[in-house]
Formats: structure tokens, C-alpha cells, sequence
């Protein structure tokens, strides 16, 4: 949970920073519990559907339980574990009855510690796993379900955490790692605690190999294309975009614009979150 810095032998050392991954205990992740990665880079049917992605590091897909759905069977955590697939660490279960999965590990999880998931009341420790309604106004939880029994879809990024402001009716009030104020029903089930590695944003890439082995290829400019490529290109040296308002590759608005259709969960958002904030890692 730390991250480490090198004598700038390089240039590219210089600026750059990696995890130090002192709160591993185990670097070869279950066989059983992973799958092979399929490489789509960002296409769909063959299309692009994601521009920018592609080529990366060979990696093996860790099954994660977001669901926690063996209740009332008691766990014991046997390893904190490295994900190549997300920035927050992988905590290894053995359950009682002798099945291991894996689950996001909270913040301040210990190897050797227990915890549990229950529809009732229980103990208040984290990485713990219950319904909202029975979660003390005020505490900490991540990995949040938005329908019942479909597992944990909100707050799953290194180092969030979502407070609990209210419950009261059908609904308890969230205030998410954006600042968004949203309703969820009160049967969700969502972790205890913050999610781990919160220093995972702290890292600086420092050249642009590093970012190629995270799958991500480099990213133009629209003003340094020809007309053809990009509603921006063209002209003669140093131009501005000559339009308006800035545009998508495929000539839509771009920048502040609203992109999210409407949802039957709108009604759901109290406050929006504000503009401009940059929360994550």
C-alpha cells in the first residue's frame, strides 16, 4: 500500500513511481480461480467501439465473488493478493465447508482474520457483508449491490468508499466517491470499510511503454489530423478547430456534454455530483 521511487538512472525513472506491493503475501494467484484473457482491444463484432485500446501484458482473468453468497458461513483469509485486472487488492477465502474464492479486500485486512456475509444483523468488523438497513448510519462500505442479489456494482475501485447518510423507508442514501447523493435499496448488500490500496493513485507512469503494458495504445490529437481523420484537422500550421464547439471523431459534441441516457434509476440520484471533480484512481 505504498508507493516506491527509484534513483533517476533514466529519464523515464526520473518521473516515475510503481507499487511497492508490501501488503502481498501471495504472488501466484489460485489456477482454479482464474481465466484465460481474451484480447478484444475495444472492438465490438469486429468495430471499434473503444478507440485507444489494444496489445497490453499477457494476463490470467481472476473470478471474483462480488455476489458473497455462501451466508452465515464463516471465511478465513489465507492471502492478500495481486489483480492485474483492477487496482484494488484480492483477498483469498477458505470457507468453512472448503471452498476457496476470491473477494475485494478492504482496507486493513489481515491475513488470518475471518469475516462473513449474513442477510441479518452481525458483527460490525471490516470486510463483513450485509444488508444496508443493518449497516450503522455513517460507516464506510464498498463493493455495492444496486439490485438485490445481482452482487457488488458500485464502489469497487483502490481506495473508495461510500458513506452511508440515511435509511429510511425502502431506500438508504449513499453519499458516492463522486459526491453524488443516490438512493439504494436497503435489501443491497455491501462490504464494511474502504477498499484497499489508496495509494494506487499516487502512481506516476513516467513512459509511455508502461502504459502500452496496461493495454492502452497512444492517443492524437484531433487538430493533428487531416480533415478526413477528424472534424478538427486541417489547416495550415497552427490552427485552432474552427468550430464552435469541440467534436468527436464522429462529429458529435464533445466536452460537458451529457452522455447518459435516461435511466428508470434517475429518480433514484438526490444530487448530482459536482462538475469538474476527479475522484478515483
Amino acid at each position: 500500500m505504498s508507493v516506491r521511487k527509484y534513483n533517476p538512472t533514466t529519464n523515464a525513472r526520473r518521473i516515475s513511481s510503481v507499487d511497492a506491493f508490501d501488503d502481498v503475501t501471495k504472488f501466484e494467484p489460485e489456477k482454479k480461480l482464474t481465466i484465460a484473457r481474451k484480447q478484444q482491444a475495444g472492438r465490438s463484432n469486429g468495430k471499434i467501439a473503444v478507440r485507444h485500446r489494444g496489445g497490453g501484458a499477457k494476463r490470467r482473468i481472476r473470478v471474483v465473488d462480488f455476489r458473497r453468497d455462501k451466508y452465515d458461513v464463516p471465511a478465513k483469509i489465507v492471502a492478500i493478493e495481486y489483480d492485474p485486472g483492477r487496482g484494488a487488492r484480492l483477498a483469498l477465502l477458505h470457507y468453512a465447508d472448503g471452498e476457496k474464492r476470491y473477494m475485494v479486500a478492504s482496507l486493513g485486512l489481515k491475513v488470518g482474520a475471518t469475516v462473513i456475509s449474513s442477510k441479518e444483523k452481525g458483527e460490525i468488523a471490516d470486510g463483513n457483508r450485509y444488508r444496508l438497513e443493518f449497516i450503522p448510519v455513517g460507516m464506510n462500505v464498498h463493493d455495492v449491490e444496486i439490485v438485490a442479489g445481482k452482487g457488488g456494482q458500485l464502489v469497487r475501485g483502490a481506495g473508495v468508499g461510500a458513506q452511508i447518510m440515511a435509511v429510511e423507508g425502502s431506500f438508504a442514501t449513499l453519499k458516492l466517491p463522486s459526491g453524488e447523493l443516490r438512493q439504494v435499496s436497503k435489501e443491497c448488500m455491501a462490504t464494511i470499510g474502504q477498499v484497499s490500496n489508496p495509494d494506487r493513485r499516487l502512481i506516476r507512469w513516467g513512459k509511455a511503454g508502461r502504459t502500452r503494458l496496461r493495454g492502452i495504445r497512444p492517443t492524437v490529437r484531433g487538430k493533428a489530423m487531416n480533415p478526413v481523420d477528424h472534424p478538427h484537422g486541417g489547416g495550415e500550421g497552427r490552427n485552432s478547430i474552427g468550430l464552435k464547439n469541440p467534436k468527436t471523431p464522429q462529429g458529435k459534441p464533445a466536452l460537458g456534454v451529457k452522455t447518459r441516457r435516461k435511466k428508470a434509476s434517475d429518480k433514484l440520484i438526490i444530487q448530482r455530483r459536482p462538475k469538474g471533480r476527479f475522484v478515483g484512481a
